[in-house]
């Protein structure tokens, strides 16, 4: 060990026996020694050694507080699997709880920012993870920022990859835990990463005025301490200007130059009691003339990820506005380090901790079960990332909801009974229409009648929270049975007729079963009650219908043909079509060259549709292809035709080329084992190529030939059951792969 890394791991220990004297610090230090074993020789992009990471991850879970197995974990977190350290030896060495939070962080690391279905999974993946056991995501938060840091030694491109993924799922995670500190550093390291010029506009500036800000806050502080000394109030006060990124919001939000910007400066005032607090508000606004309408009281209502203070925006020296934070140094605590803060002075996690923790997490994954990807992709951005409005019920009570909430959402905050019973609602004392957008400061009160009927289906459209969306779906599910399949049919149907295909549907009950088993409802009643109140939606029963029409309407079409043949006394020789040859039927188009497109690889048992190209026949594409989505909304969108399998074709042992990839943790001889097992299930491999990634990841992209998804399925299986395979998926042209 080098002098400077055995001095670092000396302070690290020494901060773990600070805050807990009991602490196993024998263990942390083993922990430190097989981490520095795994990767000895491995250097970072910056040509550091690579066991400075997983040090510095360790360094920043001390300063969060978290448990002795929680520092083993970060220290430990990029540990290959196949090397002597793998998941069973870290758990005979350190004990389950270790190697569960080092698997789980490194399942976490291997979820890629991505488009919709993809992004779906991965973040109810994470959330998953993390409602299995908080600290996974807090040491992945450790993690991040420390990469974060060393961003600038990454391609340009994946720069920007990661700082975009970092600011959309990270920062708001930390913010959403509670943890400030966290989420301040990671947005200030993307924005410098984001937008170079606009971050280094606002350091420029800061530094212009440096001397200005320093006695403008000295000069707070000097006044604010000398009036509560008077009133014999113990406090500690701090002044600060505002995080980089905090500004950068302002000035592109009120589309303002860095020098219109004046609330730039902030003062935070820690006392010993909650009526301190209020005491100290008091003689603020008694120094300082507070500006109407910015006056937040976080302590009586905290924000759901548990923070508390009073906040109030007054008018200083020279007419400068500047923020005023002010609240007891155990809420001070709760604001810097978040759900951490239960460890850090708790050591775990209590009662009420786990609830803030959870609760929210568990409101996602129960918002997944009913919902699209692409609709839960946008709840996760209302409830994760929105910002956030304050209103007052008729009593004085404060509600917390994210910003463009209605009258609707705050109902169904407020109780399930109040939503299924709301008529109406008065914003300020004057009727407001249901759908009206809430602003700070609104006093709502919410009509209610037991005549009443319960929620409108248009009320889906209007929501803004997964909370109030979920519970409109539910009163719809259990107490409109009928009405839902009543409006289901009727939706159904309508839509069958506009397509010309409401006969081909009704009269052939395989189409009607084909249908159902696709969805997985056991009667048609069923399908109809979902579509009746949305828990799944028309296109994707049509789409399915279009293909079972159309391949029963083919397969007479062929039957009809073959009997026509039999009768004829004598046979011609019958032509072969160029789209039969490919395995594709086209509808309405014969004689017609066929390609597969490259983006999504169809084989046999993939949804298809195909696009009529100019000059180059028709393309072939699988109907979940990102491309698909994307191009059936222009003006191309009539060249869309419906296309199925020609089975009798698929019967000759036809095969059909699709593209793999394989994720890894590095080990040695992985790419051989995969190539034998295609081998030895006798599958033909056109191409097959690996490549390092960061932090000990790798990745195989295969091509290989296969009759159709069946076959796919059983080979996938059994890549992903090869050691040293994390993840295997078929690459698409969205996945970035």
């Amino acid at each position: 060990m080098s002098a400077p890394m055995k001095n670092r791991i000396d302070f690290l220990i020494e901060r773990v026996e600070k805050q807990n004297p009991s602490a196993n610090v024998k263990k942390i230090r083993a922990a430190y020694e097989c981490a520095a074993q795994a990767h000895e020789g491995q250097k970072r992009r910056n040509g550091e050694p690579y066991i400075i990471h997983p040090v510095a991850v360790a360094e920043i879970i001390v300063e969060m507080g978290l448990d002795t197995d929680s520092i083993c974990a970060g220290l430990l977190h990029d540990c290959i699997e196949d090397t002597e350290f793998g998941y069973r030896e870290i758990e005979n060495k350190f004990g389950t709880s270790v190697a569960e939070l080092v698997d789980g962080v490194t399942r976490l690391g291997m979820l890629r920012y991505s488009k919709e279905q993809e992004q779906f999974e991965d973040l109810r993946k994470m959330f998953m993870a993390m409602a299995k056991d908080i600290r996974v995501i807090l040491i992945k938060l450790a993690d991040r920022l420390h990469n974060a840091r060393t961003f600038q030694y990454l391609p340009e491109r994946k720069q920007r990859d990661k700082a975009l993924e970092t600011m959309e799922i990270y920062a708001p995670i930390a913010h959403r835990l509670g943890m400030s500190r966290i989420k301040w550093e990671l947005e200030d390291l993307c924005l410098r990463i984001l937008d170079p010029i606009g971050y280094q506009e606002i350091v420029d500036g800061l530094e212009q005025q440096s001397e200005r800000y320093e006695d403008f806050l000295d000069h707070i502080k000097e006044s604010i301490s000398l009036k509560l000394n008077e009133a014999g109030i113990r406090h500690d006060i701090s002044a600060r200007v505002k995080h980089i990124y905090s500004i950068y919001r302002k000035m592109y939000s009120q589309h303002k130059t860095m020098n219109e910007i004046y609330d730039i400066c902030a003062v935070r005032v820690i006392v010993d009691t909650v009526a301190d607090c209020y005491n100290v508000l008091g003689y603020v606004h008694d120094l300082y003339k507070p500006i109407p309408g910015r006056f937040k009281d976080y302590i009586s209502t905290p924000k759901p990820n548990g923070y508390q203070s009073l906040h109030t925006t007054v008018i200083g020296r020279d007419g400068i506005p500047f923020e005023i934070q002010i609240r007891t140094a155990e809420m001070h605590k709760m604001a810097e380090y978040g759900v951490a803060a239960h460890w850090k002075y708790k050591q775990g996690l209590d009662k009420v901790g786990n609830e803030q923790a959870f609760s929210w997490i568990r409101q996602l994954l129960e918002a997944q079960q009913d919902t699209e990807a692409e609709d839960f992709i946008k709840a996760i951005k209302v409830d994760l990332f929105a910002d956030e409005v304050f209103v007052f019920t008729p009593k004085g009570d404060v509600v917390n909801m994210p910003a463009g909430a209605t009258p609707i959402d705050l109902a169904y905050a407020i109780h399930s009974a109040v939503g299924n019973r709301m008529t109406g609602a008065k914003v300020n004392g004057r009727i407001a229409p249901i759908d009206s957008q809430l602003k700070n400061g609104d006093i709502v009160e919410i009509l209610t009648s037991k005549e009443a009927h319960g929620p409108s289906r248009d009320w889906l459209k209007i929501v803004r929270t997964t909370e109030a969306r979920n519970k409109i779906k539910q009163w719809f599910k259990k107490e409109c049975r009928e009405e839902n399949i009543i409006k289901g049919k009727e939706d159904l149907d309508r839509e069958l007729r506009a397509n010309l295909l409401y006969n081909g549907f009704y009269e052939n009950e395989e189409v009607i079963q084909n249908t159902l088993n696709k969805f997985s409802y056991q009667t048609i009643d069923e399908m109809y009650a979902a579509l009746g109140y949305g828990g799944i939606t028309l296109t994707k029963v049509l789409n399915k219908v279009k293909d079972e029409v159309g391949r029963v309407r083919r397969t007479a079409e062929r039957l009809e043909k073959a009997e026509q043949m039999a009768n004829q006394t004598q046979q011609q020789p019958q032509k072969k079509n160029k789209h039969s040859d490919s395995g594709v039927i086209v509808e309405g188009i014969d004689n017609c060259l066929i390609k597969f497109a490259r983006c999504c690889t169809p084989i046999p048992g993939d949804d298809i549709i195909g696009f009529i190209t100019r000059g180059y026949g028709v393309s072939i594409h699988r109907r979940d292809c990102v491309n698909v989505r994307i191009n059936e909304e222009d003006k191309d969108r009539s060249r869309w035709v419906n296309c199925w399998w020609d089975e009798d074709l698929l019967e000759r042992n036809n095969k059909f080329s699709t593209a793999l990839q394989i994720s890894t943790r590095s080990r040695t001889g992985v790419l051989a084992d995969i190539a034998v097992l295609l081998a030895q299930a006798k599958v033909n491999v056109r191409d097959l190529n690996a490549r390092d990634l960061e932090d000990g990841y790798g990745v195989i992209n295969a091509v290989i030939d296969v009759s159709g998804v069946r076959q796919l399925k059983h080979i996938m299986t059994r890549i992903k059951n090869t050691k040293g395979v994390v993840d295997v998926a078929r690459i698409t042209s969205d996945t970035g792969r």
